[in-house]
């Protein structure tokens, strides 16, 4: 036709310009319109909408309206709670291969409404794939179907609350939605404003499924307050929160001492490492960087590292493939300013850039820009800014990539590119992050595990592995519920200690002066204090080492300097380690039995017992160490995969007070198991047995500076635990404001955190090894990785 110029595929390819868009939201505003635009929460099974509640406009891409939500208020969360309590006695009621067909059933649904839901994530600004969605109800109707055969003897927790920030996706939220109902869990989703409008379609379209009543509720409004007014409510047994990390803090500080257990994955914002080796195929290194780094709506901000032989190469395809390229739209209107200063800072550091235009004077779009020569110190590379801003650095060694890789505190994914595969597994295991992906980026799929490392979370998504933390084992009780106390968190654990010879006491004899063990070697505490240990007639048994801050910072030292290799150690080395602790404490085993008796007032009998029980235990977790080691999973995807247990690092354990000897010594060895060191607090009232142990430790060939034992004040050894950013988790027994402390404490630096509140858990009963409750220690002790290696 005349007026009208055709372009040529060479044509496209060369200009690199964005065709027109054909998609069209007749089917999603056809749905809209039947909720008059407005809608309302998803409770008990259907929509509500009260006149007197504030909304909160969705927007498309250009600003303009899509609909309207409701600001849910206390009433509303309190409601959908109840409404939860009663769908979850329903749905966990069911058969399992009832609580699948109706899962199934919803894949057949989202199948014929997909273009309904697709065009509404594309108009609220929340792109999601339905096929990836289907793909996500269909791994877990699986597991829905299996979980009482091959999950013997764990339950569902209860009602779980998803919580997920306004810039996080709709597959991250149902990443946890899914799970969480096919365990047979009630679910009350928080979603962020993008998020809300196909959240609540899928709602609706779960209930047509045969979705019973009060199962899944959608409550919508201000995230972050939703979360904590909802996580009151005693009925919730569970939250999970995904999204940015500084919401992610806030919530876990908002709900610290409610005596529920929350979790965090904190993708967005963190820093990914692209690494690009000197064996990489460049053309195909290249194209992957410009398709994930640039995009409008990503997940994590990308940092692409460069080994300086195929430095030239790299810029010199990036200037070609950038040319053409037009301005990124910005998600915020205050964005242009943080990303003008992170330019700016970065050209004052030397930084050189690479952009297909020159950026406008002002707007809400800003060209891709790749920063030549940035430093590992820059802003942008540590606390990256939004918008589309790629960090570009070099290296010279293969170990020197991998050092840069793990230079930023966010331990999310990673992205290798060689075609040496030796070199792209040995990355892979020293890379501290929760996925690699083998010449390929992006790669997702629910039969692998998603665990955050470092600062990116402390939850695991995904897989087998991910289904855990919706479950409780069966022999536990559900926990306790309680209101947070007042707590002085800048004061907590700062009360000197108990006096050495208290009032009253017995001290007509002299009782022995026991050392502490920092470093493999037996030392006083760094302040030179003891306080005293009372028989159970209140006579003073002994003296111990009073330990504060100074011998928690040099038993950390003692553990980073010896963990890496222990962790590298094979599992059958590690297994013998225990095996020899075992055959030691068999040795001593009498004056650890009349250590047991003169401290607790056990007879004879029953602490000899304990003994028995704690070599048992030894031996157990020995016979683990090479019998825990993931898998290969199957994926849709051409290639492989693999799923790979690791390491936490320093792990923290104040132990109970009951079963003194056999508490430490399960715990101790299901960390050191898997690779961890441990700095060990013993029960202030019963801490003999942890130092009669420590003859066992010195005559066992594990290295020194893998456990150390430190007694005192629990308040002030937890304090001075939760505060040492080394330590990647915690497990606590102990009080309930030693709870809500470390809670609202750890959520920065994050750790992982398994928390015992001795007031309201009731006793552990350690003498009954049920495979649960070992799984559990297990599972405390380790975080997860997966790599994808594709093949075509």
């Amino acid at each position: 036709m005349a007026g009208i110029t055709s372009k040529t595929i060479h044509d496209i390819f060369h200009s690199m310009e964005y065709g027109p868009s054909s998609s069209s939201t007749a089917t999603a505003q056809a749905w809209l319109e039947s909720h008059s635009r407005a809608l309302g929460l998803f409770i008990d099974g259907k929509f509500v909408r009260s006149a007197d509640r504030q909304t909160c406009n969705v927007t498309d891409s250009s600003g303009g309206p899509v609909c309207s939500t409701v600001c849910a208020v206390d009433e509303d969360a309190s409601l959908s709670v109840s409404s939860g309590a009663s769908g979850f006695k329903a749905w966990s009621a069911l058969p399992c291969h009832l609580r699948a067909k109706t899962l199934l059933r919803l894949v057949s649904s989202l199948q014929r409404h997909g273009q309904c839901l697709s065009e509404l994530c594309d108009l609220a600004q929340s792109p999601s794939s339905p096929s990836a969605l289907v793909r996500l109800l269909q791994y877990y109707s699986g597991w829905a179907q299996l979980r009482d055969s091959l999950i013997p003897d764990w339950t569902p927790r209860g009602v779980v609350v998803v919580v997920v920030s306004d810039d996080c996706s709709l597959y991250s939220l149902m990443l946890k939605v899914l799970p969480a109902l096919a365990m047979g869990n009630a679910v009350v989703a928080i979603p962020g404003v993008g998020t809300a409008p196909p959240v609540l379609l899928l709602a609706q379209l779960f209930v047509e499924a045969g979705l019973p009543a009060g199962v899944l509720n959608v409550v919508t409004g201000s995230v972050l307050s939703l979360g904590s007014k909802v996580a009151q409510n005693p009925h919730v047994s569970y939250v999970t929160y995904s999204g940015n990390k500084k919401d992610g803090e806030i919530l876990c500080r908002a709900t610290a001492g409610m005596g529920v257990p929350v979790s965090l994955s904190l993708s967005l914002g963190a820093t990914c490492p692209f690494i690009i080796f000197e064996s990489a195929d460049i053309d195909s290194a290249v194209d992957g960087v410009i398709e994930t780094a640039f995009k409008k709506n990503r997940e994590c901000q990308w940092m692409l590292c460069v080994q300086e032989s195929v430095w030239d190469s790299v810029v010199a395809r990036l200037k070609v493939r950038m040319a053409g390229m037009k301005s990124v739209p910005l998600l915020a209107e205050g964005d242009r300013k943080l990303v003008d200063a992170a330019v700016q800072e970065a050209q004052q550091q030397g930084a050189t850039l690479i952009q297909p235009c020159p950026p406008s004077s002002s707007g809400a779009a800003y060209p891709p820009t790749v920063l030549c020569g940035v430093a590992p110190s820059c802003t942008c590379v540590v606390t990256p800014s939004p918008g589309p801003l790629l960090p570009l650095l070099s290296f010279r060694s293969h170990g020197e990539g991998v050092t840069l890789g793990n230079h930023s505190p966010h331990g999310q994914a990673a992205s290798l590119w060689t075609e040496d595969l030796t070199l792209a597994l040995e990355a892979a295991k020293s890379l501290s992050v929760g996925a690699v992906w083998v010449n390929s980026h992006s790669v997702m799929d629910p039969s692998l595990p998603l665990s955050g490392h470092k600062e990116s979370g402390n939850c695991i998504d995904g897989g087998k592995e991910g289904l855990f933390q919706f479950l409780r084992p069966s022999s536990s009780p559900p926990l306790p519920r309680s209101s947070p106390a007042s707590v002085d968190y800048s004061t907590f654990g700062t009360a000197a200690s108990a006096a050495i010879i208290p009032e009253g006491s017995n001290s007509s004899s002299t009782p022995r002066s026991y050392l502490q063990y920092v470093g493999g070697k037996q030392c006083k505490s760094e302040s030179g204090s003891s306080v005293c240990v009372l028989a159970p007639g209140g006579t003073v048994l002994a003296y111990c080492p009073d330990g504060g801050r100074k011998d928690v910072r040099n038993a950390v030292e003692a553990a980073i300097k010896v963990q890496p290799g222990w962790m590298k150690k094979s599992p059958v080395a590690r297994a013998q380690s225990l095996f020899s602790l075992a055959e030691t404490l068999e040795l001593k085993r009498r004056d650890m039995a009349v250590s047991l008796h003169s401290q607790t007032g056990l007879s004879l009998e029953k602490a000899d017992m304990e003994v028995e029980l704690s070599i048992a235990q030894l031996c157990d977790w020995a016979a683990r160490c090479d019998k825990e080691r993931g898998g290969v999973p199957s994926v849709p995807q051409s290639g492989s995969a693999l799923s790979i247990p690791e390491a936490l690092g320093v792990v923290g354990v104040v132990l109970p007070d009951s079963s003194p000897l056999l508490s430490m010594v399960s715990l101790l060895a299901a960390a050191v198991a898997m690779g961890n060191a441990v700095i060990m607090v013993p029960s202030p009232k019963y801490p003999l047995p942890a130092l009669e142990f420590i003859q066992v430790l010195q005559s066992s060939d594990l290295p020194g500076g893998v456990v150390s034992i430190i007694t005192g004040g629990r308040d002030q050894l937890t304090q001075a635990l939760a505060n040492h950013s080394v330590i990647k988790a915690i497990w606590y027994w102990g009080s309930m404001e030693g709870c809500q402390f470390l809670q609202h404490t750890c959520a920065s630096p994050l750790k992982s955190l398994w928390l015992h509140c001795q007031e309201k858990d009731g006793v552990r009963d350690w003498a009954q090894p049920h495979a649960s409750l070992q799984e559990e220690m297990w599972r405390q002790a380790v975080q997860w990785k997966s790599v994808w290696i594709p093949t075509a």
